[in-house]
């Protein structure tokens, strides 16, 4: 004789989970985002940029001659010191998951370590892009305090500045990300970045064999052309373009791929 059990009465019946979905890249780079501004150092960095860019429309205000007190001269000087920043912030971002020691949670919650990187990539552009814009507030509150005061305060500014100056920031602030990608420490990359094109500068003004690679490769005299607003030839875009190659592309190629194969612990 055989029996049959028959189900208890109110037994539930096993929940079924809803597949996870991965999280997209506007959504990863949401969060690079807010992890600028979440550490101190990052807070930090991101206030001194819009202290620098105020401080020397200060200056200039100050001490500059009324008829040099215009949009564009308030705007170009501050691309530099705050393109000088940006990379640092750049290496902060990228390594920021080693030397926090946060790469175990991240990279187990995003398995596709791609992904991540180019959120960061993201974020860090996107913060490139906000520097031009606080330049050209800064520059504009310049030019009013300027016209108030007895200064030329005109306001023409030619586009293709401001194309130039887009590219100028989103290259540097990559360039200290491809550092940061590369080396994975935030000293070490900070002093690599700052020193190693520094010092190939000075050997190809030194060196006379090196003066002709080096009008190709130190950036600080390829990317010279971006600070006006005059159009560039081609052989002067074939020279930012080598450079880039050699201080940006290359780097963020190895440090990719140190990256996807690096053991997380």
């Amino acid at each position: 004789m055989t029996t049959t059990t028959a189900p208890a009465a109110g037994a539930v019946a096993p929940r079924q989970h809803a597949p996870a979905h991965r999280p997209s890249l506007l959504r990863l780079t949401v969060v690079e985002l807010r992890k600028l501004v979440d550490t101190r150092a990052g807070r930090w960095l991101l206030i001194t940029i819009g202290l620098v860019a105020a401080a020397i429309v200060t200056l200039q205000l100050i001490y500059a001659k009324d008829a040099e007190q215009t949009f564009v001269n308030f705007f170009t000087p501050s691309l530099l010191p705050v393109g000088v920043l940006l990379p640092v912030l750049g290496i902060l971002s990228i390594t920021s998951e080693w030397s926090q020691r946060t790469a175990l949670t991240t990279y187990a919650l995003v398995p596709r370590r791609d992904r991540v990187v180019i959120a960061k990539l993201n974020a860090v552009m996107l913060t490139a892009l906000a520097s031009v814009l606080a330049s050209l507030v800064v520059a504009a509150a310049g030019t009013l305090v300027a016209s108030a005061t007895g200064g030329a305060g005109t306001w023409r500014i030619d586009a293709l500045l401001l194309l130039h100056a887009v590219v100028l920031q989103v290259t540097s602030v990559l360039m200290g990300a491809a550092f940061g990608l590369l080396l994975l420490n935030p000293p070490l990359a900070i002093v690599g970045y700052l020193l190693l094109p520094t010092l190939w500068g000075v050997l190809g003004e030194m060196v006379r064999p090196l003066r002709g690679p080096a009008g190709w490769l130190d950036t600080s005299r390829t990317m010279e052309p971006l600070f006006a607003s005059d159009v560039l030839t081609g052989e002067q875009w074939g020279r930012i373009a080598v450079s880039l190659l050699v201080w940006m592309v290359l780097p963020l190629a190895a440090g990719l791929i140190r990256t996807l194969r690096r053991e997380v612990s």
